[in-house]
């Protein structure tokens, strides 16, 4: 259990380290001063502010301001935040894969799939939605048995629920297709529900070393022994306990941008807000995914 003033630090120190990692000796502005706020203390804040529920630019940096702003002096209007921040979105994905690839993500011979439901509006605006125009579409979301309008997310997991790859795409994209992007360096067991269920795919996978496994339709014959199917389900629900974690602690499914630089910032800034608080709960020899009390008080 950290103190918010540790807290703070440790990030800070992590942010920092990793970043130096992925950027080396590289310039990311070609023209212009420099930001008085480093790079590193804007996605340090970022963090922070995600842990703490604030969900948008002006909330992190209306709280940084108020209680904070000793810490951070350089520390400048919200606007410039907000695009110093959303300026750093690859950076902040290049952490993340640094952070998780440090983990082991990557060599987890276990991983799991699964998706999740982003709306960008009610299906009865859909037709005069300009937000996302030519990605959102119209999509069915098979845990709430409902329509909508929007995006879906696509998460890949370690067995113990370190995210290892993410991708978003339109609603109706096939949960297949997206997967191709989450799989690149991984091989062993991938676990699916039924929506991955295909002897096609499983084919294609298994040219790459990746063992798809997924539940069957009830007129179908399971090929796995009823311990094993209960072992393999059992292993799933990590995925399903990562989801509800970046829906409700992160709000991820919340489409509050209104172009796409925006919402991969925000999407960015939420992933590595989980991996870090998965790594911290490592270091500190607790449950990795037990993000409540890793921040006292």
């Amino acid at each position: 259990m950290l103190s918010m003033p540790d807290f703070i630090v440790v990030v800070y120190c992590l942010v920092s380290d990793i970043f130096t990692q992925v950027v080396g000796g590289q310039r990311l502005r070609r023209r212009g001063p420099q930001p008085a706020l480093t790079d590193s203390e804007v996605i340090t804040m970022e963090i922070v502010g995600e842990f703490l529920g604030q969900d948008t630019d002006k909330g992190i940096w209306e709280y940084f301001r108020r209680h904070w702003r000793a810490w951070f002096p350089a520390l400048g209007s919200r606007s410039q935040f907000a695009r110093q921040a959303s300026d750093l979105w690859r950076i902040k994905q290049l952490i993340q894969q640094a952070l998780a690839r440090a983990l082991g993500a990557f060599a987890d011979d276990i991983h799991t799939v699964d998706g999740h439901p982003m709306r960008v509006c009610v299906l009865t605006r859909a037709g005069r939605c300009k937000r996302f125009r030519g990605i959102a579409t119209k999509g069915y979301c098979a845990s709430k048995k409902e329509f909508y309008y929007g995006l879906h997310g696509h998460l890949l997991i370690t067995m113990n629920g370190l995210i290892t790859a993410y991708t978003v795409t339109g609603a109706n994209v096939d949960e297949r297709e997206a997967a191709w992007d989450l799989l690149d360096d991984v091989v062993g067991w991938l676990l699916g529900d039924k929506g991955y269920l295909s002897a096609f795919f499983a084919a294609l996978l298994r040219e790459q070393d990746v063992r798809l496994d997924t539940p069957v339709r009830k007129n179908m014959v399971d090929p796995c022994p009823p311990v094993a199917r209960q072992t393999m389900l059992g292993v799933r629900r990590c995925v399903e306990t990562v989801i509800g974690q970046l829906t409700d602690r992160l709000h991820i499914e919340k489409v509050w941008a209104r172009d796409l630089w925006h919402q991969t910032n925000r999407i960015a800034r939420k992933l590595l807000a989980h991996t870090v608080g998965f790594f911290l709960n490592r270091q500190s020899g607790r449950e990795p995914l037990q993000f409540e009390g890793l921040i006292a008080g």
